[in-house]
């Protein structure tokens, strides 16, 4: 890789950075007016979260006397990066040049990088030095472990439609992007999708620990849990890493589902720039619509639930559904 291509990389990695502390700030003020407005509430104005994380960012930073101070102020950062690095690897919009990581990288990876914040959040957790933060390590381990099913199943079950099939790279988003799995399979085939697509709308708010999966937090329980002891740029940091990773598992989601740019759709013919711009502006409505149906719904319609209550709907509802659209998906060809 010569120099220059190493320069456009780190300005691209740069802007999708930007692009997706930005969009994750911006979804969730969006998400907070929405909830206030089904709650019959004014609620906050849309650039709330920015107010917070410019709020946070003055604030002094205060690292308990019990902690690990280096993995303490370290994870935040290791959040943070882990989760720009997996929207490296995700295709948007059809635009050239993105991911900016393409080929280099598949479903399977990405799953795994999925992992990383999650685990600078147990370690944070851990780190702090309090009962709180370490129950709410321990859920949070316990609710990643939980929600692994259904998302392996949905993966596995693309891929081997895929391979089935003898399409190349099967695991690579590119060849989802370049074949929409819609339009490989029959009825059968379109129940499991079905199936799969809503497994994979309620993993969302357990990746991004809301409501009813936000066991690890709990408020009312463990006063925060993991992020009890930070503040200042430290929570700033781990919040920033939740608004880009809702950026990632919307983004996942629509890359898997809903690959289609509109100026495909429309079968409209423009230069390659706008051609861009109005693919990108579809792009971000399909990103708010999964938001709205996998984040905000849920959370208005559903309290809290135990942690022992995650583990039985992910493991027992959502793993037993994602399974058989797993099994639909590959029993399509017998039909």
């Amino acid at each position: 890789m010569s120099v220059n291509e190493i320069l456009l990389a780190a300005g691209g990695a740069l802007i999708m950075a930007f692009f997706s502390m930005v969009g994750g700030l911006w979804f969730a003020g969006i998400d907070r007016v929405l909830a206030a407005r089904m709650q019959a509430r004014i609620g906050p104005p849309v650039r709330q979260p920015f107010l917070d994380i410019a709020k946070l960012m003055i604030k002094q930073n205060v690292v308990p006397a019990n902690a690990i101070p280096w993995l303490f102020n370290g994870a935040p950062v290791v959040a943070l990066a882990s989760a720009v690095t997996i929207l490296l690897y995700i295709p948007m919009a059809g635009i050239p040049g993105l991911p900016i990581l393409q080929g280099h990288g598949d479903l399977v990876l990405i799953m795994y990088l999925l992992i990383l914040p999650a685990l600078a959040m147990v370690a944070g957790g851990l780190a702090a030095g309090s009962p709180y933060a370490t129950i709410g390590a321990q859920r949070e381990m316990v609710t990643m472990i939980a929600y692994e099913l259904p998302l392996a199943a949905t993966i596995i079950a693309f891929a081997w439609k895929f391979a089935s099939l003898g399409i190349e790279h099967p695991f690579s988003l590119a060849t989802v992007a370049a074949q929409p799995v819609w339009t490989l399979v029959g009825p059968v085939g379109f129940m499991g999708l079905l199936l799969l697509l809503v497994t994979m709308l309620l993993v969302v708010p357990g990746e991004l620990g809301r409501i009813p999966f936000d066991a690890p937090e709990a408020e009312t329980e463990i006063a925060g849990g993991l992020l009890v002891e930070y503040s200042g740029r430290n929570l700033a940091l781990f919040t920033l890493s939740l608004a880009v990773k809702t950026i990632v598992v919307t983004s996942l989601i629509v890359g898997l589902f809903f690959p289609w740019n509109l100026t495909d759709i429309l079968a409209v013919a423009c230069c390659a720039t706008t051609a861009a711009m109005i693919n990108l502006a579809f792009f971000i409505l399909k990103l708010l619509v999964v938001m709205f149906f996998s984040v905000t719904l849920v959370r208005i319609s559903v309290a809290r639930f135990r942690i022992n209550q995650v583990v039985d709907v992910y493991w027992k509802i959502l793993g037993v559904l994602a399974l058989l659209g797993m099994f639909l998906v590959m029993a399509d060809a017998l039909f």
